[in-house]
C-alpha cells in the first residue's frame, strides 16, 4: 500500500465513525423528544407491545 492509499483509508474510517456518531446522536435525540412529547399512555402501550413482541413476560 502506498502512503496516499493509507491516508485515504484513514480519512474514510474517521469519516465513517463521525457519520455513525452523528446518526446515533440524532436517533437518540429523536427518541428523547418523541417520548417526551408523547402522552404517558402512548409510551406505556408502546413499551408493553414491544415486550409482548419479544416474548418477554410482563403480566
Amino acid at each position: 500500500m502506498t502512503a496516499t492509499t493509507q491516508q485515504t483509508a484513514a480519512i474514510s474510517v474517521g469519516s465513517a465513525k463521525k457519520l455513525i456518531a452523528a446518526f446515533a446522536l440524532l436517533g437518540g435525540l429523536g427518541v428523547v423528544f418523541l417520548t417526551g412529547f408523547a402522552s404517558s399512555d402512548t409510551v406505556h402501550n408502546v413499551a408493553h407491545d414491544t415486550r409482548h413482541s419479544m416474548a418477554f413476560p410482563c403480566h
